[in-house]
């Protein structure tokens, strides 16, 4: 049985809290918390906060972020008294892809999507884990059909790290109650039926009745709404390359 099917067994039914202080003295100095600034990743900071002093907290900028995403980074960091560590793509893959394939190239194709977030998110990702044993995320199985199987232990083939999911098997009503009980800051984005928030030109709010990851990329087909930052742990791994029924026409046009 490897460290991994061992972890899972020992964490099979302790609390987030219990997972994240495991894994900070277990690995201590070696573990890293990535932040989009989600509800998951506040509760988590939230959390981080009263376990250590200064926990190893870092965020991705892809440099098309909403304001409202800037504006819950500062809160944050001011609420808690963290460090936050930004990192931003490469300028010069940046430059190189806005000149071949455009300015919005994501909704072009499923693979020039796949490439800016490869550009903007992966790369700097590996840059961000360099020298880290243990990466916690804020993902959780109630998010999309591709998280469903999500255990709270994995291990990351192309990042070669472990990969831990304290909230995994949170719903988002868990998430919510956490965040009102203990006064969590949050994006103001929530609050106008955003779900789930990337990339402000990929990200719209959500109707009613539809799922929480309806809001990112809606042009494509819910299978494809990765952008491979966790592709290596995910089950659902098989990607479709359909645009879900939409012309690249709407694609301009933000559906609110």
């Amino acid at each position: 049985m490897n460290k991994v099917n061992e972890l899972n067994i020992f964490l099979k039914n302790k609390d987030a809290r219990f997972i994240l202080e495991y894994f900070i003295k277990s690995y201590s100095g070696k573990t890293a918390f990535s932040t989009s600034f989600s509800i998951e990743d506040q509760v988590i900071t939230h959390i981080l906060s009263e376990l250590t002093l200064q926990p190893k907290i870092f965020t991705l900028d892809t440099g098309r972020l909403p304001e409202e995403t800037y504006k819950i980074i500062d809160r944050t960091r001011e609420s808690y008294g963290v460090d936050i560590e930004i990192y931003f793509p490469n300028f010069d893959s940046v430059e190189k892809m806005v000149r071949e394939k455009g300015v919005n190239l994501f909704y072009n194709s499923i693979e020039d999507r796949k490439l800016c977030c490869h550009v903007r998110k992966i790369e700097p990702l590996k840059r961000a884990l360099k020298g880290f044993e243990v990466w916690i995320t804020g993902l959780r199985r109630e998010q999309s059909i591709t998280r469903k199987n999500i255990n709270v232990v994995e291990y990351d083939d192309i990042n070669q790290i472990i990969k831990v999911n304290p909230l995994f098997n949170w719903t988002e009503e868990d998430v919510w109650d956490y965040i009102r009980k203990n006064n969590i800051p949050y994006n103001s984005l929530y609050d106008k039926n955003y779900k789930s928030i990337g990339c402000e030109p990929c990200t719209r709010a959500v109707r009613p009745n539809e799922d929480i990851r309806a809001g990112r990329w809606w042009w494509e087909n819910p299978e494809t709404k990765e952008c491979r930052l966790h592709l290596a742990c995910l089950n659902s791994s098989r990607m479709s390359t359909g645009f879900g029924g939409h012309d690249k026409e709407e694609l301009f046009e933000k559906q609110k």
